[in-house]
Order: C-alpha cells, then sequence, then structure tokens
C-alpha cells in the first residue's frame, strides 16, 4: 500500500513537469539549445479539412503570450512540428510557400536566396517524424528535419521569417497559433 502510494505521489508531481501532451503527441516541458535551457510555451494543433497534420511545440527562454515578442525577440527558440500523418513534398511546399505570403514578406525582403534554400531542403514527412526551427543567437536559425540539420541561416533576420509563419497575422491555423502561445 505504502509503494502505491509513493508511486502515485510521485507520478502524480513528476508528470506535469516532464512533458506536454496534445492529440497524441507528448513533447519534453524543456529543452536545451546550445547552453540555454528553454520552456515549452504552448502546443497547437495544425488542421486541414478537419484533419490533423502535425502538432507544434514552442519553445523559449521566456514563456509569452505575445506573438510580436516571439518573432522580434533576439533569443533562443525552437519550434518542433511532430507529424501526425503522412505528408508528401508539394503539399510541405505548398502551405510554407502559403504561410510566407501571407505573414513573411516584410522579414524576408533581401532574404531571398535564403528563403528559396528553405523551400529545398523541405522532404515528405510520415507520421512520427519532426521538423524543427531552431534560432540561436550568434548561430542563426538552424532547420532540421527528422534530426538531421538541413539548413543554417546566420543572423536573426530569417527567425522572424520562419516563426512569422506560423505566428504572423494568417497562420496557418488559429489553434496552432493560440496554442504556441500558450491557450488553450
Amino acid at each position: 500500500m505504502r509503494k502505491s502510494l509513493l508511486v502515485f505521489v510521485v507520478l502524480a508531481v513528476a508528470g506535469p513537469v516532464l512533458a506536454g501532451t496534445l492529440a497524441g503527441v507528448t513533447m519534453p516541458d524543456s529543452i536545451t539549445v546550445g547552453d540555454r535551457a528553454l520552456s515549452l510555451n504552448g502546443m497547437g494543433v495544425r488542421s486541414k479539412m478537419f484533419v490533423k497534420v502535425y502538432v507544434g511545440g514552442l519553445y523559449l527562454d521566456k514563456k509569452t503570450g505575445d506573438a510580436e515578442v516571439v518573432v522580434g525577440s533576439d533569443s533562443p527558440k525552437r519550434l518542433v512540428l511532430h507529424f501526425v500523418r503522412d505528408v508528401d513534398r508539394g503539399q510541405i511546399t505548398d502551405a510554407f510557400n502559403q504561410s510566407l505570403r501571407d505573414n513573411a514578406r516584410s522579414y524576408a525582403a533581401g532574404l531571398e536566396k535564403e528563403v528559396a534554400r528553405f523551400l529545398e531542403v523541405l522532404e515528405p514527412m510520415k507520421s512520427g517524424e519532426q521538423f524543427a526551427m531552431t534560432y540561436l543567437p550568434g548561430t542563426g536559425t538552424t532547420i532540421t528535419v527528422r534530426a538531421s540539420d538541413k539548413l543554417t541561416v546566420p543572423g536573426h533576420q530569417f527567425s522572424q521569417v520562419v516563426f512569422s509563419m506560423f505566428l504572423g497575422s494568417k497562420p496557418p491555423s488559429a489553434d496552432l497559433k493560440k496554442g504556441l502561445l500558450g491557450g488553450k
């Protein structure tokens, strides 16, 4: 009896601080990027025509519900997209292009080559695979596909491009943006 109670107490206390879960996807509450600890700011679901496509998790060094602060801050951040269905390269490219047009034009000025390289590294994703965008001051923005770094663009401006795609005024879905910013 005492052992069961102890296990229950440990799980009850440790469970909420170890991970966030949404739509069957679990992400850790904190990660390390470079030498900086980042906390899970929020999780959101990207759905298209009532079908869940991916669960996004936004990690920041300081939690905020303000999209402009996230996009504009020159501090470490990571956005992880955990795919919950198979998506081909064309679908991903089309969706990202639309989001770039809708949200990132002002940030992308002068970065046409970098944006083109970003779109070139997109690959088909299978359910369970992850795509991540990580900004680290002094390094730049690194695009990671299935745990393999595909592209690093130096400077802060490109991070504004990729993070505004998901947190701009016309995000891929309102629920995704709201969740990433800590809303329920």
